[in-house]
């Protein structure tokens, strides 16, 4: 895996030069971060790097297969959705109102 330099450029000079901010990521390898107000909105990475996460992504269910652990935690999560909470089951007695004293 590629180390791949990032910059970040505001969003008028990123309309300005797309073209050249395009050709940066696909040859020179470069990430590019636009922002707006100095707040990242939108970053340009090489297609590679997002076939790299793809790949990585594809193994994520390979684990749930063999491991019980997911199966436990699923059924938890069913249970827990059923359940009812204790503050709409376990409706609180009206309070009685104070007795005055006579005397």
């Amino acid at each position: 895996m590629a180390i791949s330099e990032e910059t970040a450029v505001n969003v008028a000079d990123a309309k300005r030069h797309f073209s050249d901010l395009l050709g940066r990521v696909a040859y020179g390898r470069e990430t590019i971060l636009i922002t707006r107000r100095g707040r990242p909105m939108a970053k340009l990475v090489p297609v590679d790097a997002e076939s790299e996460k793809k790949g990585l992504a594809a193994l994520r269910g390979w684990l749930a297969d063999d491991d019980p652990f997911f199966e436990i935690m699923k059924g938890i999560e069913v249970e827990r959705k059923r359940h009812r909470p204790r503050a709409l089951t376990n409706r609180r007695k009206k309070a009685k109102p104070a007795r005055r004293r006579s005397g």
